[in-house]
Order: C-alpha cells, then structure tokens, then sequence
C-alpha cells in the first residue's frame, strides 16, 4: 500500500514509519526542513518537501497515495486548529474515495470526571479538552465523506526513552533532585508504548469500519504520584507533593492537565482490530527500560 504520512520525522512517526515499511508498505513522508528530510530518507521514506501549510503539496501527496497517516502533532501551538483545519482539508479533498484516512487524537479529548474510564462514545466537547482542536479535527475528518476514516485516541505514549513529559520530569529531576506530584497524586492516567501504537496503526490501515474511533492504551494505569516515584528511582531524586497553586506558578497551563484524569477502555480496538498490547507496562520502561538506560549513559 501506498502511505502518505505527515510527522514522519517526529517521535511517534519515526517509529511508526519503521513499523510501515517493516509491514511492506511504501511510505512518502512530509518533511519541512532538510533534517527532517534527511531523518524520514534514512528510515526509508521518500521525503515530500512542505509544511502543512502547503495544502496543494498535501493534496496531490494524499492524491497519489492508498491511504494518509496524519501523526503531525504540536500541543504547544497556539493556533494549531487554524493550521490543521485545512491541512486536513486537503489531504481528505484528495484520497480517492473509500481510501483510508487515520487521525491521531488523544485521550485527553475525554472529560475529566473523578472514575470515568472513557469509552470511544463518551461525549466530547471542545471546551472540556485541554486540547480542543484535536475534537475539532476528530469531527472534521469524520464528517468529511469518501475516505474511510478511523480516528486513533492515544494515551500518554512511551517507550524507547521518548516523549516530551518523561523527558521533563526526568531532567527536572536530574537538574533539581526533586520531582512533584500534584495533591496527593492519586490522579491516573492510561498509557500506550510507542511501539505497541504504531502496530494498531498498521492494523487501522487493513481492517475496521468507514467510520470508527478506538481508544490506544494499555490494560495497566498508572498515577501521576506512581509515575513521579518511578523517575525519583531512577534519577536519584526525592519526590514531593505540590498543590495545584504551586503547579501553576512552576509549570502554567500544563499544571491543570498533569492534576486531571486520564483513563480508557481499549477494548474496541481489540475487538475490531485485532489489536492487543504486548510491551512492558510504562512504569517497566521508566525503572528498567530504555528512560533508565538513559539515565546511566
């Protein structure tokens, strides 16, 4: 199959790139700089020049391609919906139709209410997200007729010494011989190895509905205070509880995501795919794994 990916040169695209190829797919990837060129030829990829502001670039891409993967994601950008909205445009204006379209969203789309474990129906809004723009994007693609459209919520992915919230907490730890947890901690979150979402991705791409949404995380939880303990063990470190003022003041908006809930059933997507986790749980990869091999280097 023919895959036109976007993110390819990011964390979870790199891996899943690899994951494409190994699958015997052809992957063309976007690529917006020379080094994410260089990084998406050396996986194996043929790199497309652009950003996704180049819709025309990202329209014949999606063209001449069996399917589009659309893993490019930046949390941080202020106004990525206003990117994203007609980047998606495009790429769904060009798939033939009844070609794939796969989304990659997040859990944190789900409200956050003490004991909910969210299923793929549980209601979502924009203003109860702290990432609106991804139940933005969920609605935009699903709604888009033609492609056949499933839409990947993932939880708090890791693996392989990866992903921009381990990091931090690792190195904060590193720099301050301490780490926090908000409260008492006892918030918790599900979670998905990278490696272990990159095969429900290869899976989307073969098998499903027209239209279907799936949950990416594995059976085990983990709270936030339990997740702190793990990069205390590994750094060194010696664990505190903060409460949410303090977060504030230290971390900003990120405070109040890191204090809520995170938690889903992924059972459909064993159901329907076929898919089952099968990596180490996220608190073995931080004490054992690749984030504390990490730490002896």
């Amino acid at each position: 199959m023919r895959i036109f990916l976007t993110g390819a040169s990011g964390y979870l695209g790199g891996v899943l790139t690899e994951h494409l190829i190994a699958a015997g797919h052809q992957v063309s990837a976007l690529a917006r700089s020379d080094a994410a060129r260089d990084r998406v030829t050396e996986l194996g990829a043929k790199a497309v020049p652009g950003s996704l502001a180049d819709t025309e670039t990202l329209r014949l891409a999606a063209a001449g391609a069996d399917a589009v993967v659309h893993a490019a994601v930046d949390f941080t950008h202020p106004a990525m919906h206003e990117v994203e909205q007609p980047a998606l445009a495009a790429m769904l204006a060009g798939l033939e139709p009844g070609n794939r379209f796969v989304y990659t969203s997040t859990g944190l789309v789900y409200p956050d209410e003490p004991g909910l474990t969210a299923h793929e129906d549980t209601p979502v809004e924009p203003e109860h997200s702290p990432q609106p723009y991804k139940v933005l994007g969920e609605r935009q693609v699903l709604a888009a007729e033609g492609p056949a459209v499933t839409v990947i919520r993932a939880g708090l992915i890791y693996g392989r010494g990866g992903t921009a919230l381990l990091q931090g907490l690792i190195a904060g730890a590193r720099e301050r011989g301490v780490t926090a947890y908000i409260g008492d901690g006892g918030n918790e979150w599900s979670s998905v190895h990278v490696d272990d979402l990159a095969r429900l991705y290869v899976a989307a791409l073969t098998g499903g509905e027209v239209r279907l949404v799936v949950n990416a995380a594995s059976p085990s939880r983990s709270s936030m205070r339990e997740i702190a303990e793990a990069v205390a063990d590994i750094t060194m470190a010696r664990t505190v509880s903060i409460t949410l003022e303090q977060a504030q003041q230290m971390m900003g908006p990120l405070a109040g995501v890191l204090a809520r809930s995170s938690t889903m059933d992924p059972s459909r997507a064993e159901q329907v795919l076929g898919w089952k986790p099968v990596e180490p749980s996220l608190l073995d990869e931080l004490r054992s794994g690749s984030y504390a091999a990490a730490t002896r280097i």
